[in-house]
């Protein structure tokens, strides 16, 4: 007697959400941070390649500084690929100086405009009309485009969901106690891209918040426990004996 079996079907689409201890406390700290601070609409920027050069720019950089070289780039008419490609390099360091490490940047940013018009005619529309894993490998094989820079760009100015990890991003899940089993860029990134639904919209809020809560709040020496969103649910905080949410 023969037995007849069925070959279950290959999953096709997005892997399902996780849904563990880990995905409620990443929406509980959303749900409290956006309480707490509102919306914070960014990246300020007027269009998408002024995101790929703030991106570039903010490496190892103050904001403040970011927008200072930002607007003399605008103020010299050099806000556009082709400026930044055709100037000279000693030029366009000097420009902008204020974001420090000023003349790798200036490489950086040429090499990013080189691409964009060897291979795209200057069209970030044609760049950005990729999958978001297809659009990530691109950018990261480009020189002075590391992952963070990469999510910042495929977020913020291509409008896709690719979950940003910086500084704030892990100082802050560390203190919450929401912690990958690795330290890696990957293992804190696949925390929320494996729990939150994959929405551009979200993922740049979340991580504005965060960045907006570790510059305000939680800080790097001596953090401001008292009072703090989190508080409660913070190891952190609980520690220092400062667990009274504000």
């Amino acid at each position: 007697m023969s037995v007849k079996t069925t070959q279950r079907k290959p999953r096709t689409g997005p892997s399902p959400l996780r849904r563990d201890a880990a995905a409620g406390k990443l929406r509980e700290v959303f749900r409290r941070l956006r309480g707490a601070y509102g919306p914070q609409r960014w990246w300020p920027a007027e269009t998408p390649f002024e995101v790929i050069v703030g991106a570039i720019l903010t490496q190892a950089a103050a904001w403040t500084n970011v927008e200072r070289a930002i607007g003399r780039l605008k103020a010299e008419g050099m806000l556009s690929p082709g400026a930044i490609r055709e100037a000279p390099r000693d030029r366009l360091a000097d420009v902008i100086r204020s974001a420090g490490y000023f003349n790798a940047k200036a490489a950086k940013l040429q090499a990013v405009c080189r691409h964009l018009g060897e291979r795209y005619g200057d069209s970030l529309e044609r760049l950005f009309d990729r999958d978001v894993a297809a659009l990530r490998a691109e950018l990261l094989g480009l020189y002075g485009v590391g992952e963070e820079t990469a999510d910042s760009i495929i977020l913020y100015a291509a409008g896709k969901p690719s979950f940003v990890i910086d500084a704030y991003t892990r100082r802050i899940l560390a203190r919450v106690g929401v912690r990958p089993r690795e330290e890696s860029y990957a293992a804190h990134q696949a925390l929320f891209m494996e729990r939150l639904p994959p929405s551009a919209p979200l993922f740049n809020e979340y991580h504005a918040l965060l960045v907006r809560h570790g510059k305000e709040a939680c800080v790097k020496s001596r953090p401001r426990c008292a009072g703090c969103c989190l508080a409660d649910v913070c190891r952190h905080a609980r520690r220092s004996g400062d667990c009274a949410r504000r």
